[in-house]
């Protein structure tokens, strides 16, 4: 779990470990303002290992937008499988695999709307935008689709669910060209 998304779960009264691998972005969580219910503890942890989560002690994981940066997603997966408890959830959110892969980029035929040119798709590992304003300018690790689900699939998780959210108003408004591509793909599964 990025250390970060932690203190909205916290006020609805859980108890929370805040992970991520870097030492600043801790910090950053542990200054943020409190307003707790729950309880939650920061660790400067490696996603792929957990090593200060023990064993079948969790009912949840939450990994918004950070599974796309480990570079090893069977790893990560088999971590977050070690520290859920029987029958407990996986929930992730990653940059959507059709629309954030390696180059691609927006199109406009004369007169015409403009469109989005998925790019290389099957092109997995890591890659970088060269668009200074992207979001992808600090690299991640595209995989398609498929990569996702059959590595859930390997490491014994069962499929609850798999969205692709609309964007808000507010970034339509903002990026009125992405009004009609999801940006995220989000997924639940369980531990059998």
């Amino acid at each position: 779990m990025r250390a970060v998304s932690c203190k909205g779960i916290v006020t609805r009264g859980a108890s929370v470990a805040g992970i991520d691998p870097s030492p600043r972005m801790i910090e950053h969580a542990r200054a943020a303002p409190a307003g707790e219910r729950g309880t939650v503890v920061y660790a400067v942890d490696d996603g792929c290992v957990l090593s200060t989560v023990a064993t079948n002690s969790v009912d949840w994981v939450t990994a918004g937008l950070s599974l796309n940066n480990v570079p090893d997603l069977d790893a990560a997966l088999a971590a977050v499988r070690r520290v859920l408890r029987a029958e407990g959830s996986l929930a992730f959110t990653v940059p959507h695999p059709c629309f954030e892969a390696p180059h691609a980029a927006w199109t406009q035929a004369t007169g015409g709307p403009v469109r989005r040119v998925v790019g290389d798709y099957s092109a997995e590992g890591f890659w970088r935008s060269d668009n200074p304003q992207g979001a992808r300018r600090a690299g991640n690790q595209h995989r398609t689709l498929s990569t996702y689900l059959m590595a859930l699939v390997r490491h014994g998780f069962v499929l609850e669910t798999v969205t692709e959210p609309s964007r808000s108003d507010q970034v339509v408004a903002a990026q009125p060209r992405r009004a009609g591509l999801p940006p995220f793909l989000a997924v639940r599964v369980r531990r059998v």
